[in-house]
């Protein structure tokens, strides 16, 4: 455990390296679905299973990941972010070996539940950290710092397991996860530092618990911001989710040609949060969420006008997810950091049910619209523009309601009597 003093001296001079160290337990999410995709076919013939039921490998993963995610913060608000980052790591690590271990599908959908169930600890509680230790830009600075340096998890996870199942098997890219975990979890317990101490933290009991989580899923500004964050990254996931068959079937690459999609689309991601970075300070954050959607709503457009008139062709269908990514990590790191200013007290609550409200609606993208859209290379684009037109729906309702309640405060205290 961390000298009491850590978190002072945390707060004044972070550790060498957090933003490294934050990102690799962020990329944790994403190396445990991009990794495995291009394995489905291979996984399919080795349990003798249908590609449906491989596919709800992932869905079982998202629903876990997105039920946990509601604990995380609570948890590390009582018991300490470290502590509870160490512990999801361990049991990730066991949940990995269990599934490159299976004979069955069942198997396969238990261990990935245990897996969904322990992923999400260090992005939820890494959000809370930074909050903890930073405010205003500076605070903006670093998840922007922290999101570029994690956006290669996306880029490289699908060509690393393409290579993994090509030259070895599908086993051994659970049996990467496990090694990757392993060296996470001892450079946590080296190098993480408790940021929330013990005279900050919430009482673990029912009764405190509803009452919290009551009060942050009856704010309609939190459901309104979150849902922004949420929607936008729901049209990116819907392409994650149909990779295999936009790559293999729309697209006719094979299984280690997944940088076509992931490459431009991880891209997309740093080079916005590098502009995030830049813009921190410098531009109100509405500002900057203007820009943002910008890009997201252009993307999109374009993508659905060229499927609307021509065939799926390289590199005209992935381009779009350069400039959609692009737009979509300007308007992330500015709206996140509201949501979790609407608590304060309670950070860690409110990033588990930030992340809840976005990791649930990429459930319901991998299990349902995913599929239904995945036939055709223009039903994507189109769902991936309403998921983006959605989003600037809620920031701009959200706004509106805050700048309503503003102007109700200034009334009710311009009708106080003066003495």
């Amino acid at each position: 455990m961390p000298e009491p003093d850590l978190v002072v001296r945390a707060a004044a001079r972070p550790p060498k390296g957090l933003a490294l160290l934050l990102a690799a337990l962020a990329m944790l999410g994403p190396f445990s679905v991009d990794t495995y995709l291009p394995a489905f076919p291979a996984i399919e013939a080795t349990l003798h299973t249908t590609a449906l039921e491989v596919q709800q490998t992932l869905t079982a993963y998202m629903l876990s990941f997105a039920l946990m995610i509601l604990w995380h913060g609570a948890l590390s608000d009582a018991f300490g972010r470290r502590n509870v980052i160490i512990g999801a790591l361990a049991v990730f690590a066991v949940a990995s070996l269990g599934c490159a271990a299976v004979h069955s599908i069942e198997y396969l959908w238990a261990f990935r539940i245990l897996q969904g169930v322990s992923a999400g600890a260090g992005v939820v509680i890494g959000r809370a950290i930074i909050r903890d230790l930073y405010a205003g830009a500076p605070a903006a600075r670093l998840l922007s710092l922290v999101t570029m340096i994690f956006s290669v998890a996306p880029a490289i996870a699908p060509i690393l397991g393409g290579w993994i199942v090509t030259l070895l098997n599908w086993r051994a890219i659970f049996l990467f996860l496990f090694v990757y975990t392993a060296l996470l979890l001892a450079w946590c317990w080296r190098r993480l530092p408790e940021s929330l101490p013990p005279e900050q933290r919430q009482p673990f009991n029912a009764r405190a618990l509803a009452f919290n989580y009551k009060r942050i899923f009856r704010s309609p500004l939190f459901h309104l911001k979150a849902g922004t964050v949420a929607f936008n990254f729901a049209g990116l996931f819907l392409y994650v989710s149909a990779a295999p068959v936009f790559i293999t079937q729309h697209l006719g690459l094979g299984a280690d040609d997944f940088g076509w999609q992931f490459v431009p689309t991880v891209g997309g991601i740093f080079f916005g949060a590098f502009t995030v970075n830049r813009l921190a300070g410098v531009l109100p954050v509405g500002r900057q969420v203007a820009i943002g959607f910008c890009f997201l709503l252009g993307a999109g457009a374009a993508n659905v006008l060229y499927h609307a008139f021509f065939p799926p062709a390289l590199p005209w269908s992935v381009m779009p997810l350069f400039f959609y990514t692009f737009g979509m990590s300007i308007v992330a790191p500015g709206v996140t950091l509201l949501v979790l200013d609407l608590f304060p007290e309670i950070r860690g609550i409110a990033a588990s049910c930030q992340s809840f409200t976005q990791t649930m609606l990429a459930a319901v993208v991998s299990g349902i619209i995913a599929p239904a859209l995945s036939g055709s290379v223009l039903t994507l684009a189109i769902g991936q523009l309403a998921a983006a037109a959605i989003a600037l729906a809620l920031w701009m309702g959200g706004r509106s309601y805050h700048n309503a309640r503003k102007r109700e405060e200034v009334n009710a205290w311009e009708a106080v009597p003066l003495e």
